[in-house]
């Protein structure tokens, strides 16, 4: 892996006697789209809040290009942007006003700025509504405008907190297009979503965190890995021979769901189907069903979680 743009050591965040989070470790390296699920109140958030440095952190240390983030520290701040989860807009400004007022926010000015504004609009598919009040926009538009108010700095480092909760199909795949726009620009993201086909589609590797500890942290298919992948097949019979040979399969496990059906549960589908009718065959044993069932993301989060997304 690349040197890491973000290390978060050992961070700690405590609500009265609700800890938020409680020792979470992990980095990101320089260009990578990283994903961090967990369920409601799993303390993502207040994650991302502390690495933006909208909030202090109890313990631990979170670094950035390697440099100790501090509070109200404006060079470090300069490197990140962040899209909340609520809209961060002004509803009485236009939208490449309120472009310019969080461009000025971070010490921009002038041609450079206006040309940067002018990209970004364009770039979400609304430059033909820059002179228009956020107030009209629809929810979507929003959504894109809301991304564009976090890139006006050019940041490093983007945080994104659901940025396409509630949107319309046209802002999403708008939204996804910059995202991977921005990655083969080099920004290096941080996503959250409550939608696990996103992170999956985008994300080179993924976090999961919950009750405050970081429960596992790997390439999506090292996650995959954790659980097995089953066939579940019919067969008029299956002789002692059969089924002995069936039970040796390697990388394989053999069990009997009724009288006719068994389910192997196997570490590498393709290879133990190819082996499992190559066997059928050689025993002259007719299959009348067969089903298969591969793990995704979801099942390894509720493996890891027992709870869904949105608990």
């Amino acid at each position: 892996m690349s040197t890491p743009l973000l290390e978060v050591h050992d961070v700690r965040k405590a609500y009265g006697a609700v800890r938020a989070l409680d020792g979470v470790s992990f980095h990101v390296a320089a260009g990578e789209i990283f994903g961090l699920l967990g369920p409601n109140g799993a303390g993502k958030t207040t994650l991302l809040s502390i690495v933006a440095s909208l909030l202090q952190a109890d313990g631990g240390e979170v670094r950035i290009a390697r440099r100790p983030l501090v509070a109200n520290d404006p060079t470090v701040r300069r490197r990140v942007g962040i899209v909340p989860q609520e809209l961060a807009l002004y509803g009485d400004l236009t939208a490449a006003e309120n472009l310019r007022f969080f461009g000025e926010l971070y010490g921009m000015r002038g041609a450079k700025q206006e040309v940067r504004i002018a990209n970004i609009l364009k770039a979400l598919g609304l430059d033909d509504r820059a002179k228009e009040r956020v107030s009209t926009f629809s929810g979507g538009m929003q959504r894109r405008l809301n991304l564009g108010a976090a890139l006006v700095h050019q940041p490093q480092l983007l945080l994104l907190d659901e940025p396409t909760a509630g949107v319309d199909p046209q802002s999403r795949n708008r939204i996804f297009e910059e995202i991977r726009q921005l990655h083969g620009d080099g920004v290096t993201i941080v996503y959250t979503s409550h939608y696990m086909e996103e992170v999956q589609a985008l994300c080179s590797r993924i976090g999961i965190i919950d009750h405050g500890r970081l429960v596992a942290c790997d390439t999506l298919p090292n996650l995959l890995q954790r659980l097995p992948a089953r066939i579940r097949f019919r067969i008029g019979q299956a002789g002692a021979a059969l089924h002995d040979e069936l039970a040796r399969l390697h990388g394989a496990g053999l069990r009997s769901i009724d009288d006719a059906t068994l389910e192997l549960e196997c570490t590498a589908l393709p290879p133990t189907l190819t082996r499992l009718l190559a066997i059928l065959q050689q025993h002259h044993t007719e299959l009348t069903h067969l089903e298969t069932e591969e793990p995704n993301l979801e099942k390894v989060f509720l493996h890891l979680t027992g709870r869904g997304l949105r608990d």
